[in-house]
């Protein structure tokens, strides 16, 4: 599978997906968020945790999140939905993951009054937080109008 993650005015993105089991769709213009998508977050610390069954796993599956759209127009069948009902608990806690790794790689708060217990150990942030240093210097290399490229599987 290979998603494109296109620098768009405004500090918005957007999202390409190709080549997954399902049709190619598209997250329309969204914000970037603090530092680069959330969703090139998942990718990076998906990949970087060997999560195979988190929201790109799904993604790769069939799976079809709200927001996402029809590349071209045509039918598609409910099995994205399938895919999110035998997968969602894993999903859930990819996304558990992925927000902690973020959390603590943006130097907030991983402990305290309000924060509950850590879902990643030190090994597994030792994995993260030099990818997502990677990942955030190839987006900030995007020029508006531009691409980063990710391949599901074998970007690292």
């Amino acid at each position: 599978m290979e998603m494109s993650f296109r620098k768009l005015p405004d500090n918005q993105h957007e999202i390409l997906v190709r080549a997954r089991k399902g049709p190619d769709i598209r997250l329309p213009a969204q914000p970037v968020g603090p530092s680069m998508p959330h969703d090139l977050v998942h990718a990076v610390v998906e990949t970087a945790l060997g999560i195979d069954d988190g929201f790109w796993g799904a993604m790769a599956r069939g799976a079809t999140f709200q927001g996402f759209v029809l590349i071209s127009p045509g039918r598609h069948r409910r099995s994205g939905m399938k895919v999110l009902r035998r997968g969602g608990d894993a999903v859930m806690a990819a996304e558990l993951s992925v927000n902690w790794a973020h959390r603590v790689w943006r130097g907030l708060p991983a402990e305290g009054r309000g924060v509950g217990p850590a879902p990643l150990d030190a090994e597994a942030l030792a994995r993260t937080g030099p990818r997502l240093d990677t990942a955030a210097a190839r987006w900030a290399a995007v020029p508006e109008g531009g691409e980063l490229l990710w391949r599901w599987g074998t970007d690292r």
